[in-house]
């Protein structure tokens, strides 16, 4: 399947690593559960949040504070929205380039 950075300049807005960023943070509520899940440390899941924050227009993550009652992060409406666009967009690009894929991956060589 193939592979969509959105990019603004040389940064990459949203990508693979960071989508699948956005939706461990949906699934755990927490930026540390997604980084374990992804196998990162928390300082890289933070930074690539805060990143993808600064992207846009409107925060994609939002986080609480901890204490008693806990902290955590979750997607905003607005990073469900970016992220579900995102997703479309990576399904549109593998149909429109199927059968070119399928012909590119006759020229490889195969893996032993």
């Amino acid at each position: 399947m193939p592979r969509i950075r959105l990019m603004i300049g040389a940064d990459t807005a949203l990508g693979p690593g960071k989508a699948a960023l956005l939706e461990s943070i949906g699934r755990h509520g927490s930026i540390a559960a997604a980084a374990r899940d992804l196998g990162m440390s928390y300082r890289r899941a933070w930074n690539l949040a805060d990143s993808i924050n600064n992207a846009f227009v409107q925060p994609l993550v939002e986080t609480a504070t901890g204490g008693k009652g806990g902290g955590g992060a979750y997607l905003t409406e607005f990073g469900r929205e970016v992220l579900n666009r995102y997703r479309v967009m990576e399904e549109k690009a593998a149909a429109s380039v199927a059968e070119d894929l399928a012909d590119f991956g006759r020229l490889l060589r195969e893996k032993e």
